[in-house]
C-alpha cells in the first residue's frame, strides 16, 4: 500500500545561514515610501546553492508565494502570519520561523510612520556581495530582475506597541 504524505517537507534552518534585514526608503510623488529587503548571506550549511529552496520553504509555511508578479497586500490579510512592529529605534520582522530585528535607517522610520506599511521584498536568492549597509549595493541587489523575479513581495501593515 502505498501513503502519501500531505505534510510539507521539514524546514531546513540550517539552509538559511543568516538572514539580513536591510531598510530604505524611495522617495515618489507621494511621499517616501518604506522598503525592507530580507535575504540570506548564503552562508548555510548547503552554501548558497541551498539558500533559494531553503528561502522558499520558510515562505511558504508563512502562506506567502515566491516568484510571482503579484504583490501581496498583508494591510487587507490580517490573518496572515508576518508582522512588521515598529519601536524607537528599532523594528523586527516575525514569522513562522524567523524573528529577525533590525536598526531601520532615520528615513526610513519617517516613511514608515507617514504609511503606515512598508514593501517587503523577501528574496529567495541569496546576497551577491558588497556590504549590506551599502544603499548603491542594496538598491541594485533589490532591484536586479533575478532577484523581483524570484521574490516573495508584500505590503506589510506597521504595528507599533500602541496598536
Amino acid at each position: 500500500m502505498t501513503s502519501i504524505s500531505t505534510d510539507p517537507r521539514p524546514l531546513r534552518t540550517a539552509d538559511l545561514g543568516t538572514l539580513v534585514i536591510m531598510s530604505w526608503s524611495r522617495e515618489t510623488p507621494d511621499g517616501d515610501v518604506p522598503f525592507l529587503l530580507a535575504c540570506s548571506l548564503g552562508d548555510g550549511e548547503g552554501g548558497p546553492e541551498a539558500t533559494p529552496a531553503a528561502v522558499e520553504g520558510l515562505l511558504s509555511r508563512a502562506g506567502i508565494a515566491v516568484g510571482d508578479a503579484t504583490v501581496l497586500d498583508a494591510t487587507v490579510l490580517p490573518d496572515l502570519p508576518v508582522g512588521l512592529l515598529v519601536v524607537p529605534g528599532a523594528a523586527a520582522l516575525t514569522m513562522p520561523g524567523v524573528n529577525a530585528q533590525f536598526a531601520p535607517t532615520p528615513q526610513w522610520r519617517a516613511a514608515v510612520d507617514r504609511q503606515g506599511y512598508a514593501c517587503l521584498i523577501f528574496a529567495t536568492r541569496p546576497w551577491s556581495g558588497g556590504e549590506p549597509g551599502d544603499g548603491a549595493a542594496v538598491a541594485a541587489f533589490a532591484n536586479h530582475e533575478d532577484t523581483l523575479s524570484s521574490a516573495a513581495q508584500v505590503v506589510l501593515p506597521v504595528r507599533t506597541l500602541r496598536s
